[in-house]
This record gives C-alpha cells, sequence and structure tokens, in this order.
C-alpha cells in the first residue's frame, strides 16, 4: 500500500511503477552471480538476465524465454523447481533462503542461494520471480554447504520451537565459531539473525495470507507470547503486526 504525503498524491504512481520495472530489470541483467528468472503461471520463462542464460548451458536470452525447467535443466533439479514453484504459486508463500545446487546440462554443479516470490494481479497468484546467488563453491560434496542444508532445514522445521546456536552447530558438524563464518559467508548475517528473519519471514507471510489470530502467528513462529512478537515486529518493521496486516503487507 502507498504511502501519502500531504498535497503529493501516491508516492509510487503507475507510470513511476512502469518505468521502474524497466530500471529493475536493467540492474538485473548486471548481476554477474545472480541467476533472475520471471515465471508466468504454466512454468514458462518470460524474463532472464544473461547469468541465467549461461548457466542453463544457452547462448541467447531467446533460446530460454518459453521454455520450461524441464528442458533446460537435469531432471532433478528440474522437478524440484516445478515443486517449489507450484508451492509459491498455490499457497502465494514465498521460498526463502532455498541452499541447493543448480546444473546446466553437461555443466559443473555450484551452490546458490536461491529465492522465490508470487507475482499478483490483484489477488491472483499469475507467476513468480526468482533469484539464485551463487555462493561461490564449486565443489558437489563442499562439507561446509552440504551442513548449512541440514541447518537451515532445522530451522525451518523448528521454527516454532526454541533453536540454541550450540545446537545448530552440532548438527552443522562444526564448532560455533566456524558455524558463524559459515553462515555470514553465505547469508551475511549471524546464525541468531538468521533464526529471526526465518521467523519473520514465517510471520509476514501468515499476516498477509489469511487471518489467523496474531497470538497464534506468534506461537506458530517461535516467539514467547504475542507481547514479545509485537515488540520485535515493530522494532524491524516500523508496524505492528495488525498495522502490517491492515496494510496488506507492503
Amino acid at each position: 500500500m502507498s504511502q501519502d504525503r500531504p498535497g503529493d498524491g501516491p508516492l509510487l504512481t503507475p507510470q513511476l511503477r512502469a518505468a521502474m520495472s524497466d530500471a529493475v530489470l536493467d540492474l538485473l541483467e548486471d548481476l554477474t552471480t545472480t541467476m533472475f528468472c520471471v515465471k508466468n503461471a504454466q512454468g514458462r520463462y518470460v524474463a532472464v538476465n544473461t547469468t541465467f542464460v549461461h548457466r542453463a548451458g544457452k547462448r541467447s536470452e531467446r533460446d530460454v524465454l518459453g521454455r520450461t525447467a524441464g528442458e533446460l535443466f537435469v531432471t532433478d533439479l528440474a522437478e524440484r523447481y516445478e515443486t517449489q514453484d507450484e508451492a509459491v504459486m498455490s499457497t502465494g508463500k514465498p521460498l526463502r533462503h532455498e541452499l541447493e545446487l543448480i546444473s546446466s546440462r553437461g555443466g559443473q554443479p555450484r551452490w546458490f542461494l536461491t529465492n522465490k516470490v508470487p507475482l499478483r494481479h490483484g489477488r491472483k497468484v499469475v507467476g513468480l520471480v526468482s533469484l539464485s546467488q551463487d555462493v561461490g563453491a564449486d565443489a558437489v560434496d563442499d562439507p561446509a554447504m552440504t551442513s548449512l542444508t541440514r541447518v537451515v532445514d532445522h530451522i525451518d522445521a523448528n521454527i516454532d520451537r526454541q533453536i540454541r546456536v550450540t545446537d545448530l552447530a552440532e548438527i552443522a558438524g562444526c564448532s560455533v565459531d566456524t558455524l558463524e563464518r559459515r553462515i555470514r559467508r553465505v547469508f551475511h548475517r549471524t546464525p541468531t539473525q538468521l533464526v529471526l528473519t526465518t521467523r519473520m519471514e514465517r510471520a509476514t507471510a501468515q499476516l498477509t495470507g489469511g487471518d489467523r489470530p496474531i497470538a497464534a502467528i506468534a506461537t506458530d513462529c517461535g516467539f514467547y507470547d504475542q507481547a514479545a512478537f509485537s515488540r520485535t515486529f515493530a522494532r524491524l518493521t516500523g508496524l505492528t503486526p495488525t498495522q502490517f496486516r491492515r496494510q496488506g503487507g507492503n
């Protein structure tokens, strides 16, 4: 929801939104270590950057647009993409911090950190946008990356419970200091911050995706009670959960 200033009118006009879209696409084109794509509701690529084209093992955008993941990537990876996409578009909930090996046909696998968000026209999900950032590890069996997938899975599965950094280090099979270095390298935050941002992402998705009581959302996302959740949410977003829900998450 756009915020208005007295006498200014809407801050984000249709003209500015359209111009901004072109500018954003231009910026994404220059990302040399990040794959960018937009898919329509049928799972076909409708926009990609050059990094995506190269990672898909193609020579030009023309070789990618209109195709599906199954036509560009190895079977296991294509199936995982399709499962992710279906979940994002059917639930309207984003996919965050998915650490995965990405390989084109005949290409060398590399570790990427993927985020996907749904694209809406009104209330209808009409596609999704995806960013996958290369985290710089070439080896398929890189123990640092493999251990982080277990850590992220544990956080996601236990977000409604207390999560200790020492427990995460044990799951990763390393010391707390080593875990912190690995998480900072990939996620650019501390383990505690990673847990908190995961809680907040789960909470914002529930606030915008339904009318569940805020107290229940607080419990589901691992906060001590509604008051603790509201204080943290307001500190990080500048809005109370009620205000955020009222504004539709914008």
